[in-house]
Formats: structure tokens, sequence, C-alpha cells
């Protein structure tokens, strides 16, 4: 890839980041318990699947639309994206983050009175929503991220129904949001926990590790599942 076509992608896997944590973890800070209005889990998980989808279709052509450190480490490990143009995708998602978490800081913290909360920050234990256990939430985004991965894989193989990529996909982060809220707040993408992690509180930071070592973990168990069991000889 030469690099004017590089540069794009970075930008696009930028953007897509950015879009994802300003409209998934902007739905959970600016409107979740809004008084009356408020959307709730269910509207938090629709808002990110509905980020994603609209991010495949929109970049995708010129990325790949990965937009998670964990993707991109599990399509290396499937035999989808090359583990040399790894680097620059995980920098550029984690920077789209990072601006969109500092966008959204600025939004939710220009109201008198503001409470700004968890911030949308992931967290086991008593930073649980539910209350989980670190066991509990390691086991949820190792299989939730395994989950996601099979179905990237599977929902844009070669032999997969033409155009239909981004809705299953974007389908499927839904799901995992609606099961896995109240676990861990979801993660399954390092980026997007690392973003909103420098903006809230205190303990996001030191947990944070657990929301960059399982969703990987996932990524790549997920991936190999896919190559060993599930994958044809045309994908």
């Amino acid at each position: 890839m030469d690099t004017q076509h590089t540069v794009k992608a970075w930008a696009a896997e930028f953007v897509g980041t950015f879009w994802l944590v300003l409209g998934g973890c902007g739905s959970a800070v600016l409107a979740a318990g809004f008084p009356q209005l408020g959307i709730g889990f269910a509207g938090v998980a629709l808002a990110f699947g509905l980020t994603v989808l609209t991010g495949a279709y929109a970049l995708g052509p010129i990325s790949g639309g990965h937009f998670n450190p964990a993707v991109s480490i599990g399509l290396v490990v499937g035999g989808r994206f090359p583990a040399s143009r790894l680097a620059g995708y995980i920098v550029s998602q984690v920077l789209g983050a990072i601006a969109a978490a500092g966008v959204l800081w600025l939004i939710a913290s220009g109201k008198a009175g503001a409470q700004l909360g968890g911030f949308a920050t992931n967290g086991y234990g008593e930073h649980s929503p539910g209350g989980y256990s670190m066991q509990a939430a390691l086991v949820c985004e190792v299989v939730m991220t395994a989950i996601f991965l099979i179905v990237i894989l599977g929902a844009t193989a070669r032999r997969a129904a033409a155009g239909f990529g981004g809705l299953a996909i974007g389908l499927c982060l839904t799901l995992i949001h609606l099961v896995s809220i109240p676990v861990t707040n979801t993660s399954v993408n390092p980026a997007r926990s690392t973003g909103v992690a420098l903006f809230g509180p205190g303990y996001a930071m030191s947990e944070l590790w657990l929301f960059w070592v399982a969703p990987i973990a996932g990524a790549v168990l997920g991936a190999l599942v896919w190559r060993v069991l599930l994958a044809g000889r045309d994908d």
C-alpha cells in the first residue's frame, strides 16, 4: 500500500474510532440517565451498534473499518490483515478515542452543576455497574470479544452475503452490550476504554489493564476458533 493510501487508512480508523466513542460513550454520558427521556442500557447498546454499523459502511472501503485494536489484532491472527500495518492502525484508533473523549468531556462539563459520574468508563468489582468480580469481568470480556471476532470474520468472508457485513457486525456489538453492560460497562475495545479512562475517575486508569488484556485475548481466541474450526477454503 502506498503512502497516500496508508495515511487515508489511518485517518479513517481515527475518524471511525472517534465516532464510536463519541456516539457510544456519548449516549451513556449524556442520554442514558436523562430524566424521563433517558435511553437506558438498551439505548446505549443500540448507540454503540449504530456507530459501528454506520462507520463500517462509510469508512470500511478505506480502511476495513476496524475501529478497535483488538479487532485489528484478531484480523492479523485470522489472516485477514497484514501485521506490518498493525501498529499504525492501533495508534490511530487510540488517538481517535482520546480525541472523542476530550470532545465528550467538553460537552458534558458545559452544564451548570454537571455530574460526570463514571464517564462511561469500564470497571470491575465495586466499579462494575452490577457489582461483578474481576474474574467475571475477565471472562465476560474475553468471551464477548471472541464471539465478536467470529462474527466479523464470518460476516466478511467471501462466501458471506455481499453488502451485509456491516449490518451483522453492528447488530452483534449491540447484542454484546445488551449482555455485558451490567458486568463491565462493556469494553471489547481497548481504545474505547483508554479514551474515556483518561478523562474519567481515577480508578478507571488502575483497572484499564483488564480492558486491554481481555479483549486482545478474546480476539486472538475468536480468530483461532474461526481459522481452525469454521473457515472455508475460500475465506
